[in-house]
């Protein structure tokens, strides 16, 4: 299953500066989902980090794979998030950072669940510019619905 930027658009609540899937490539339920961020000079945390020689943040590295994360969420559980269900980071363990991304890059991330208990979501995400690894974290994500 394929998903363009309409239909993320559909499913999680970022907007620019802070939507971080462009595309999701392929997604099998309750198991894995592959997505992609076009990394471009006119990002703008680039402006600051840093103005001699661009770098993504480290954290915006996890919150992109934190949203495909959450895309996965969704698919599995068959729901639409609307204006009165969160998601939030339950915990991040184990993240590294293993090579610089760039304006120019295209950042896939590989998100696997490996649980899912008492609305808690247990992820390994994998994040890769080509075919180097930038950064992997487990992730912890649960969904909330707010009055």
């Amino acid at each position: 299953m394929m998903m363009d930027i309409y239909q993320i658009l559909k499913q999680l609540p970022h907007r620019y500066p802070i939507l971080l899937v462009d595309r999701v490539l392929e997604l099998e339920k309750g198991k894995s989902i592959k997505a992609l961020k076009n990394v471009t000079i006119n990002e703008p945390f680039f402006v600051g980090h840093f103005p001699h020689r661009p770098v993504m943040p480290g954290v915006l590295m996890l919150e992109a794979l934190a949203q495909t994360a959450a895309l996965l969420s969704f698919a599995t559980a068959g729901v639409t998030p609307d204006e009165k269900s969160l998601y939030y980071f339950a915990g991040i363990d184990a993240a590294r950072f293993k090579r610089p991304v760039e304006p120019g890059d295209q950042l896939v991330m590989d998100v696997t669940l490996d649980r899912m208990k008492s609305g808690i979501f247990k992820f390994k995400g994998v994040a890769r510019v080509g075919e180097e690894l930038a950064c992997e974290a487990e992730l912890m994500c649960t969904m909330r619905i707010v009055a």
